[in-house]
Parts: C-alpha cells; structure tokens; sequence
C-alpha cells in the first residue's frame, strides 16, 4: 500500500500523482428546525480508471442512521437520517483521495460498424440504452434538430467521433460560460437562445443533441481539477458521457471541449440532470418563515 502523499505507478507504468478532493456543504437555518432524511452522492465512482485509496465524511449534527447503497445507475448514495431534535445549522464536509488511471483517454477503439455516423445499434443494445436515448425536453427537438443539422455532412457519412467532438468544441468556444446559482438545468432551447450556460448547462444540450442523432447520452455529475478546467473551480463539474460500441461510455466535457480523462473525477451518472445533486434533503418545521443560507465549498488538488 502507499503511503498517502506518495507517487504512485499504474500497471500502465504511467506516474499517477493522487488527486485529493475536498467538497464542504453548509446550510445556516434563520431558525432551529428539525430536519428530514438527506440523500448524498459525494463518493467517486471507483472502477478499472479510477481507485479510491481513502475516504472520510464528516456529518454535523451527528446524524442517527447513515445507509449507503447502490441505485439503478450504480452510483454510490448515502442516505442520511437525523434525530428530532432543533438545529441552526447542517454541514456535510467529504475528504476522498483517488488515483486516476485514465491518462489516455482517447486511446480506445470503436467497433467497425460505429466507426461512421450513422450506425445500427443491435436490437438487445438498443434495449439495454432506450432510456438513454429517449429526450427529456421533447418540446426543444425543433430547436435542437436546426443546431445539430449545421454538423451534419448533406447526404453523406461523417466520422462518429469526429461528429461528437465538433459538437463538443463547438459549445466550449461559441458559448459563453456562465455560472448560475438557480437550481436545476436550463432548458436547451434556452442555452441556444442565449448561447451561454453553466457546466450543467452545456452537458444538458450536448445530451439531447445526442439523443437527437440517436446517440445514447446520460449526464454524469463530479469534480475537475481546477487547474486544467478554470471553470469547475469551487464547485462540481457536469459533463456528458456517450455510448460507443466497442469503446463503451466516454466522457465529453463540453465546458472545456475536451474528452473527459484523468481531470475528470466522476461521481454519478444519470438519464435526467435534474436528478443527480451531490446533496438534496429537506427540514420539517412549524416555522413558517424560515429561511436557510448554502454555502458550497470544493477543491480538487494534486498531492505533491
């Protein structure tokens, strides 16, 4: 085992350098109130890329019952229940140190049949990845289907992967990146509109667009080194990730324009953005009027 602080070699014989993620959620209550069952997913979603080598969550108040558990998409939930009893204030800090292995991310191969757009899915995938294939805003396809038309070669074939990554550089330079505090995602049809949005905002309209080419999509929420992605500094990333046959999942960041890779620290996937915050729960209270102030603190850093 190594030593924490310590470089480590993959198989690979690639030097991995520990990446050490730090993710701080604090709500401060106008006044005490007793709170509800809270539903965290702060813990990277370890495999063959990415190990995680340690992991420390801090819950204050001390919570009664914590349960974790694997959800139909095999992220890692952690559902937190506390006591009855009055408080001002709740803070959930998580401390995960991970080596991440995937330091070639465009390294894979594509099945010869999805190596050009368009492909045929066989009938058991198609079964297998309808639900990522299916649009959440059905009332934007309009709009949708005139932006992704402008890839697309008139009557011809293109490059699977080429298409996706014109897509994906194509948000991070002609959008702006705007940061929101509002909850949720906006609406593709709004991004277009506006040609600006959040992390989420981006991964959101590269996922329908997707969907629209008949590619499967799902929305995969997580952490980004902030010195390679500005954008994800002190706060969680969203990026999009793509079925391939042959290559499986991959990741594509349309913040950064990039193929999600060893900057990308993945915590949980999804078919809908809308339901993958890191921490979402509620307070009962016979306080009318109460009012509750987040403060949302993350780092991602390199252990040297």
């Amino acid at each position: 085992m190594v030593a924490p602080g310590c470089w480590v070699v993959s198989k690979s014989g690639c030097t991995i350098t520990p990446l050490l993620i730090r993710h701080r959620t604090h709500y401060a209550y106008s006044s005490p109130v007793t709170l509800g069952q809270h539903r965290l997913l702060l813990r990277p979603r370890g495999g063959h890329d990415l190990r995680i080598t340690s992991s420390n969550l801090t819950i204050g108040p001390l919570p009664s019952k914590l349960v974790r558990a694997r959800d139909m998409h095999n992220n890692s939930v952690s559902t937190v229940t506390f006591d009855a009893v009055p408080t001002s204030s709740l803070t959930f800090a998580s401390e995960v140190e991970v080596e991440h292995y995937d330091v070639k991310p465009l390294d894979f191969v594509v099945e010869e049949r999805a190596v050009w757009y368009p492909f045929v899915f066989t009938p058991s995938e198609r079964m297998e990845l309808t639900p990522y294939l299916n649009p959440v805003f059905n009332a934007d396809q309009n709009a949708i289907a005139t932006w992704v038309g402008e890839f697309l070669q008139l009557g011809g074939q293109v490059e699977t992967y080429a298409l996706l990554d014109q897509i994906n550089r194509n948000i991070a330079t002609t959008f702006k990146y705007q940061p929101r505090e509002e909850a949720g995602v906006q609406r593709p049809s709004a991004t277009l509109d506006k040609r600006s949005g959040s992390c989420r905002d981006f991964a959101t309209l590269m996922i329908e667009a997707c969907r629209h080419l008949g590619l499967p999509a799902r929305f995969v929420s997580g952490y980004a080194s902030t010195a390679d992605i500005p954008a994800a500094k002190g706060a969680t990333h969203a990026w999009t990730e793509v079925y391939l046959p042959g290559a499986g999942w991959k990741g594509f960041d349309s913040t950064g324009g990039v193929v999600a890779g060893q900057n990308h620290i993945a915590v949980a996937g999804g078919r809908d953005p809308e339901s993958l915050p890191p921490v979402a729960g509620a307070f009962p209270s016979e306080v009318a009027d109460v009012t509750s102030e987040l403060k949302v603190d993350v780092s991602v850093t390199r252990r040297v």
